[in-house]
């Protein structure tokens, strides 16, 4: 049976998030200086035996998607689905959980409700999530904006974490319509959505925008808003990056996931953002084979993502009737 478009994009976000998790993962935390003497030639992943291995950024995005698939698009469900996700993806004793997360799930624990949990952080972690959320429901606002508010706050609540998840989730849909779109356009729509009084952040995107405008490869935008060793975990250095790569190569996975995961810091974050967003558009078959093959199977592999994009797509189809 032929797939929909809706399904490849959803399959191809969730896949493309897994894989550039996996390839970023090995380099997470090496400066872009130490990467490249330790690693001078990355062209597969690397984490053992030339294998790859997803870390949370996947595995929440994979919690959001069930969750989605459970509340059909009800904020308050989704909501309460994700939190409890979260809470038992804890006990796992995952690696690597950033700390406002951390914080927050010990809260859910403790009693506390989701709209309380969350803690003030500017981390990346509610942005790593959003592509998925874009993809399913960026056609319309409102619920865009509800369902990344509630993604975003149950572990982070300084209102940049959300601006980042918004223009994430922005990204992703206008990705996943198979769209090339102009920085301009991108850079328009983000401000009709914020605020145009969201100057802090609206003037970073501008600066990501006339970057790749310029055709600047990423290692030099990132440098020029400050970032020489490596792009952080900051929400605001996080999103424009991965904005600016994306937009020069919003067709070319595996092209844009080896110049963001080459600036070295936050390596599988990033690369899981980007390539959720590019893999909305190119699908399961824009992304290198070899990458797909070479996944390791644990703990999520790529036929139960694949079951995942299927039930979700339906859901999602189902809720446009």
């Amino acid at each position: 049976m032929q797939q929909s478009q809706k399904e490849l994009s959803i399959t191809g976000c969730l896949l493309g998030t897994a894989i550039g998790d996996a390839f970023g993962l090995p380099y997470e935390g090496l400066s872009k200086q130490r990467q490249k003497k330790l690693y001078p030639n990355i062209k597969n992943h690397n984490f053992i035996f030339n294998k790859g291995m997803i870390s949370d950024d996947t595995e929440h995005t994979c919690m959001v998607a069930q969750s989605l698939i459970v509340s059909a698009g009800n904020t308050s469900i989704f909501t309460k689905q994700l939190a409890y996700r979260l809470k038992f993806w804890l006990l796992g004793l995952p690696a690597g959980i950033g700390s406002a997360t951390l914080k927050s799930i010990i809260k859910l624990w403790l009693g506390f409700s989701p709209d309380k949990s969350g803690v003030f952080s500017a981390g990346n972690g509610a942005a790593m999530r959003s592509t998925i959320i874009g993809v399913c429901y960026g056609n319309d606002i409102q619920k865009l904006r509800e369902l990344v508010r509630a993604s975003t706050r149950i572990t982070h609540t300084d209102i940049k974490a959300e601006y980042g998840a918004l223009a994430v989730a922005l990204a992703a849909y206008i990705s996943s319509q198979k769209l090339i779109i102009s920085p301009q356009i991108y850079y328009e729509k983000l401000k009709f959505i914020i605020g145009s009084e969201q100057l802090e952040f609206l003037s970073l995107i501008k600066q990501a925008c006339e970057s790749a405008e310029s055709g600047e490869d990423t290692q030099y935008f990132a440098a020029k808003i400050g970032l020489y060793k490596g792009i952080t975990g900051y929400i605001y250095h996080t999103v424009p990056v991965v904005i600016q790569t994306w937009l020069r190569y919003q067709q070319d996975y595996q092209t844009a996931i080896l110049e963001i995961v080459s600036c070295g810091g936050d390596t599988d974050t990033i690369a899981a953002i980007l390539g959720g967003i590019i893999g909305a558009n190119v699908g399961k078959d824009g992304i290198s084979q070899q990458w797909l093959n070479n996944l390791w199977e644990y703990p999520r592999n790529i036929k139960w993502m694949e079951s995942v994009g299927i039930r979700l797509t339906e859901v999602c189809q189902q809720d446009m009737n």
